[in-house]
């Protein structure tokens, strides 16, 4: 078997016998929240600074 093929299924065999599926499960939550939270704030500030840019006085 080819070292590239094998690598993946090592690496999940190593990560099933390691991790507890509820330990899994809760850091992908916790990492697709931060990434939410983080997301939103890059799109508002973005959408401040472009209205700010629209709509401010210039002097």
């Amino acid at each position: 078997m080819n070292m590239k093929r094998a690598f993946p299924l090592v690496l999940i065999a190593f990560l099933c016998t390691t991790l507890s599926s509820c330990e899994l499960v809760e850091g992908i939550f916790k990492a697709g929240v931060w990434v939410g939270i983080i997301v939103v704030v890059v799109v508002v500030a973005l959408l401040i600074w472009i209205l700010s840019k629209i709509f401010g006085g210039r002097g």
